[in-house]
């Protein structure tokens, strides 16, 4: 007489072995995600300087073209735009694009300066997007 087949024993994960990698998962997610969500901030104050000193660059462009300073009515838009009046001294478009800061929030200008009393305020308003701010939501300009 024949033996009757067994069937082999099952070979997946026990309930506690899946509870017990989701839990160290957790964990190590726990304390790596802080260090990325530093990251983020980082780099978008990085970009954000970054796009100042390049609008600086061609804010110097148009002054030495126009022989002076876009006045803060103007704003930044006589970089991409000429200035009504004016279009046979402008040699722009100075950028290609008026980009926001990284946060969304368009870059603020002024003449004269309250930081630069001798020249102009380039600022982005950081996080918060409102003026002054600490951290996080501290300004970042050209002074």
């Amino acid at each position: 007489m024949k033996k009757p087949l067994r069937k082999p024993p099952s070979r997946g994960f026990t309930i506690i072995e899946i509870m017990v990698v989701v839990v160290i998962i957790g964990i190590l997610a726990a304390a790596i995600m802080p260090q990325f969500l530093g990251t983020t901030q980082d780099a978008k104050v990085s970009t954000a300087k970054s796009n100042i000193a390049e609008l600086e660059t061609a804010l110097g462009m148009f002054n030495l073209h126009m022989d002076r300073h876009p006045t803060t009515e103007e704003g930044l838009k006589v970089l991409v735009e000429a200035p009504a009046g004016e279009e046979g001294k402008w040699r722009g478009p100075y950028i290609r694009l008026l980009r926001p800061d990284p946060w969304g929030n368009p870059f603020q200008y002024r003449l004269p300066g309250t930081h630069r009393t001798s020249g102009f305020d380039l600022w982005s308003r950081g996080a918060d997007g409102a003026d002054g701010g600490q951290g996080e939501a501290a300004d970042i300009g050209n002074w």
